[in-house]
């Protein structure tokens, strides 16, 4: 049986394609450091989130030095804190993120890091994310997930403070 010359590069080409698409799926699974969420954070109760202890008063709570944590309910159309007022954290810090909904599927995404992460009711996703040097910008919060008809609309602010400036007064927002 004969292939002519055409046919072998146009099958060459294919086969590479298919190598390449293979290649960059396994990149992304794998290699590029994303994780699934799990069930690491645990699960609350949405419709009685003002009883828990750190879902009730979401804010930015000190765990260690250089260290916090940062609780932040999600609902339509709004994160509390962050949108109303911002998250505020000190700069060169590890934060965790621990996000609930209290309605609906949400997203949440910090602006300009790899933090992304799915709110769900009932649900509490942990993300970890090192800020850096303070700035005058900050980050935004992001809804990327369809909430409703003003998601759109639905948005935030983290604000990074120099360690200098950082005090008791602003771990709970």
């Amino acid at each position: 049986m004969d292939i002519h010359r055409y046919e072998k590069i146009w099958l060459a080409g294919a086969l590479l394609l298919i190598v390449g698409f293979i290649a960059t799926v396994s990149y992304g699974a794998v290699g590029a450091g994303i994780e699934m969420v799990n069930d690491e954070g645990g699960q609350v109760d949405p419709a009685s989130l003002d009883d828990h202890p750190r879902f009730g008063e979401p804010g930015t709570y000190q765990s260690g030095p250089n260290e916090y944590d940062v609780y932040v309910v999600a609902q339509q159309f709004a994160f509390v804190p962050g949108t109303q007022e911002p998250i505020r954290v000190p700069a060169n810090s590890r934060v965790t993120f621990h996000v609930t909904s209290r309605d609906v599927t949400h997203g949440f995404e910090v602006v300009g890091t790899n933090a992304n992460t799915m709110a769900i009711p009932g649900q509490v996703a942990t993300i970890t994310v090192e800020f850096g040097d303070a700035t005058e910008d900050g980050y935004g919060l992001l809804c990327h997930e369809y909430c409703g008809a003003a998601h759109h609309a639905m948005e935030g602010s983290i604000e990074v403070v120099p360690q200098s400036e950082w005090n008791e007064s602003m771990a709970v927002n």
